[in-house]
């Protein structure tokens, strides 16, 4: 007998091979509550990290006795502090967002990203383009119906783009971690600001770019009218051959300046097709880069 499928966004299949994985990072952001992640502070749990001084009034039950034996000098054995970790995803519905899968795409990669997040211990919450969260901070496999409720219903069309929804967000959000912005990144808005704003929040960027195959590669041979989907303007354009040459030069400029503004701020960035298969991101992209393993 087949099991009931738990969430329309992706088969069980999909959800079996999450829970064997984990998001990886290359940062120790981490709150003061405790939590599953290693802190750069020197605290309780059991992973050794360092010794140091003795000085009076620490505990002696973490005196290292054996050192004490052999140099007659106390020295205290100190901890990795285990502490919690907020995973902030941040999913752009704003109009561009509506076009050839993009939003589709999109909500399948937070959700499995949430997943990620619910199952190794971590706080997940969800946000467009309002301060008001679809998911306020949540902990936990007795979660993941609250976070796929809160993703499955999400559709694009929104007036925000993605630098005024990360400005909305963290309005609101409170902890440290990582953010997962999923986002097609196309606006007129210069970004630097709210990804300073990210990293200053103690929030590790994470851009996911997501790019529809015409975007990639645009089908165009002939003269044509392009309209934004955003504002709804319209440009003719003839000689689209030169035109096309010029876009993708662009593109990729435009890639690699998102790439390098995470990179600056401690983050990385990926960029992905919304034709690809789920399982292809991943698990084999996002594996690739070292996202999640």
């Amino acid at each position: 007998m087949t099991r009931a499928r738990i969430t329309t966004l992706f088969p069980n299949a999909v959800l079996d091979r999450l829970q064997r994985l984990r998001l990886l990072s290359r940062s120790r952001r981490t709150n003061r509550s405790r939590g599953e992640h290693l802190s750069g502070r020197g605290g309780a749990s059991t992973e050794f990290c360092d010794y140091r001084n003795y000085a009076p009034g620490d505990d002696t039950r973490f005196v290292d006795w054996n050192i004490f034996a052999r140099l007659h000098r106390p020295y205290l054995k100190q901890f990795h502090r285990e502490e919690e970790r907020h995973v902030v995803l941040l999913v752009d519905a704003s109009r561009s967002m509506a076009f050839d899968g993009k939003i589709e795409r999109a909500r399948e990669l937070a959700a499995a990203l949430g997943v990620l997040g619910l199952l190794n211990g971590e706080r997940v919450s969800v946000y467009t383009g309002t301060a008001t969260p679809r998911l306020s901070a949540a902990r936990g496999r007795a979660s993941l119906r609250a976070l796929f409720a809160a993703i499955e219903g999400l559709q694009a069309g929104g007036a925000a783009p993605v630098e005024d929804a990360v400005t909305a967000m963290l309005r609101r959000h409170r902890g440290r971690g990582a953010c997962y912005v999923v986002s097609d990144f196309l606006t007129f808005g210069d970004l630097t600001r709210p990804f300073n704003l990210l990293h200053a929040a103690g929030l590790e960027l994470m851009g996911l770019q997501v790019l529809s195959p015409a975007e990639v590669e645009p089908p165009v041979t002939d003269d044509l009218r392009l309209v934004d989907s955003e504002t709804a303007g319209a440009l003719d354009v003839t000689a689209a051959g030169d035109l096309l040459s010029l876009y993708q030069e662009y593109r990729r400029a435009y890639e690699q300046q998102l790439a390098l503004a995470c990179s600056r701020r401690s983050g990385r960035f990926v960029s992905i097709r919304s034709d690809a298969t789920l399982e292809d991101i991943l698990f084999d992209t996002l594996r690739r880069q070292a996202w999640i393993g």
